[in-house]
Parts: C-alpha cells; structure tokens; sequence
C-alpha cells in the first residue's frame, strides 16, 4: 500500500505597519525565489509554538510581533516527482501547513537572518503580499494563493 505523507509545518506571512511582506531568498539554492517563513513541527510541539521558534530562527524576530490571524484549515503543497527523492530523503511527498499572519511592530534592523544556527535565508525584502505568488518557486504558487486570500483581509490596500 502507498501512504502518501505530508510534513506538518507553519507559514508566517509577516507583513509591517506599511502593509509589506516579509521575504527571504534561500541559502541552499541557487535560484531567484522569494518565500515566507515557513518550518516544521517538531514532536510535541503546537503549531503556534512551531511558528515562534521559525519566525525567530529564520527572520531572529522573538518580540514585537503580534498573530492577528491563522488559516482555517491545513494547507497543502505537493513536491515535484523529482524533488521527493531529495527533499527529507522521500520521507514526504511535500506539506501541510497551518498559516499564521503576523503583524511586525519593530524596526527592520531587529531582523537578522544570519545570527541563529543555520541561517537559510542569503537576503530578505518587504514587497506587496500578491507579489509572493510570482516570486515563490512554482510548486507553491497555489498555496501562496491559497494564503493571500485567506489573509488579504489584513492589509489595507488590498
């Protein structure tokens, strides 16, 4: 029987008093895509906490944030055929993920993507939220989509 498995994880679309969106371009691939944080949930962990811990790895924000905002449901993004195998070693044909929309209170030089662990991230950017949709790698489009909608009713001008 072939179980088809999903990674549990989080998404943070972290947006700023401008109503920007926060994101990063990878460190461990070459590429020119953009994504929001996003992780996994660790054993016993919640997703809220998941989502702390990410942000706080990822962008090194641990205050001056608040969660105005969580999807409804799971969210789902299929890895291509070819990326199974190497992403977490064919373990999971992609994820499912709990969003969370944050609203970034601080100053821009809290951000530090370099200073905890293993940074992932080589460069960051505030952009409009419906600019992600074209910046992120084409296997998430759908998601990121799936997102903007679900959280557009917390940025002004959209």
């Amino acid at each position: 029987m072939n179980v088809v498995n999903y990674r549990r994880g989080v998404g943070i679309f972290l947006i700023n008093s401008e109503n920007k969106l926060w994101v990063g371009k990878r460190l461990d691939y070459k590429n020119d895509y953009w994504q929001m944080p996003q992780g996994g949930i660790d054993h016993k962990e919640t997703p809220e906490k998941a989502m702390k811990r990410e942000l706080m790895e990822e962008t090194g924000l641990k205050t001056d944030y608040k969660i105005i905002g969580k999807t409804k449901k799971w969210l789902k993004y299929k890895l291509p055929k070819e990326l199974i195998s190497v992403i977490w070693k064919g373990k999971y044909v992609g994820q499912k993920q709990i969003w969370f929309a944050c609203r970034f209170e601080g100053n821009d030089n809290q951000i530090n993507i370099k200073g905890f662990g293993k940074p992932e991230f080589c460069e960051w950017k505030w952009i409009n939220p419906f600019e992600s949709i074209e910046l992120v790698v084409p296997f998430k489009k759908k998601l990121y989509t799936s997102v903007i909608n679900e959280f557009k009713k917390f940025v002004d001008h959209l």
